[in-house]
């Protein structure tokens, strides 16, 4: 389903009711393809602030359940961002990754390929931050060249940054964004000259497309190619909000019922049950805890030469 694009006079947006519309309720729950009601009315409040505040006048907004398990039981990536045009009455759910985080001597804060366990706020941490946040600017890097249909091409990756507030308020510093899940897994170096991407010896990298939607990232949102496409030319010059669940208070929460046996739905909490079931209880490493030791495994490494890519054959 493409994105339908549609700018609604903020006058006509401040009519929109705070009440769930019915055409958006059918898609609310927590069944593969829907988003959770947690998910959705924070969602909503978010935008809705946000809106009123003058700082996003998009008629769309976005959303992400990070508790959702990776893959769906029809084998496809699993659904857990979600883009929803109220006005256009448009829901879409779309795969996403999480982060995957790492695995130091002093902590084991890394995730798991189908279900996320371990969130935090450090920088460094590689983990997913739910929470509030604003799309922003974008930059576009290059990777190295690949090889498509017998031809060397350039490969390009646009980054989407978002801005946060609060627990997230250090989503630049921690290089938070969103982008494509694919990247370029660098094998060798050729003499090119002519590129505009050569070094001062005239070589460019070259590797190979690696497409990993669905999985894991290194902390930031990542979508297929083609709904990374759909995505960024919503919010071109046009920001908008994205909420991602959970936050920090949910996970200490949910922590807390499983510990002492308390039934999520009865005390008024929401996690996946496939993925509880899979990880156990989740765990929130806030950025005063898991900072330090972070730095100190960094002080610890080694200094290592430049990699040095070997010539193509």
């Amino acid at each position: 389903m493409a994105i339908a694009l549609v700018f609604t006079a903020p006058g006509a947006m401040a009519q929109q009711s705070t009440k769930i519309p019915a055409w958006l309720q059918k898609h609310v729950g927590t069944k593969d393809g829907q988003i959770a009601p947690i998910v959705l009315q924070r969602a909503r409040a978010h935008y809705e602030r946000k809106r009123r505040q003058g700082k996003v006048r998009n008629p769309c907004y976005l959303a992400m359940d990070a508790t959702r398990p990776s893959t769906s039981r029809s084998g496809k990536p699993g659904r857990r961002f979600y883009v929803i045009c109220e006005q256009r009455k448009l829901f879409r759910a779309i795969s996403s990754g999480y982060g995957n985080g790492r695995k130091l001597q002093r902590a084991n804060f890394s995730n798991g390929r189908q279900c996320a366990r371990n969130f935090s706020n450090a920088e460094g941490s590689k983990l997913t931050a739910g929470g509030s946040y604003v799309t922003a600017e974008t930059r576009t890097s290059f990777k190295g060249y690949y090889r498509q249909s017998g031809k060397r091409k350039p490969f390009h990756r646009t980054f989407l940054l978002f801005d946060g507030e609060g627990d997230t308020s250090n989503a630049r510093e921690r290089a938070i964004g969103g982008h494509q899940a694919v990247y370029l897994k660098w094998q060798c170096r050729f003499k090119n000259p002519k590129s505009p991407h050569a070094d001062k010896d005239g070589y460019v990298p070259y590797g190979k497309l690696v497409n990993y939607t669905g999985g894991r990232s290194n902390g930031c949102t990542t979508w297929s190619p083609s709904a990374s496409r759909d995505i960024l030319s919503l919010v071109k010059g046009n920001p908008t909000t994205l909420y991602i669940y959970p936050e920090g208070r949910d996970i200490n929460a949910v922590a807390k019922a499983v510990k002492s046996g308390k039934s999520l739905s009865k005390a008024g909490l929401y996690w996946n049950a496939t993925c509880l079931k899979s990880i156990g209880a989740p765990k929130f490493w806030p950025k005063r805890q898991l900072q330090p030791i972070i730095n100190e495994w960094r002080r610890s490494l080694p200094k290592q030469k430049p990699l040095v890519l070997p010539i193509c054959k």
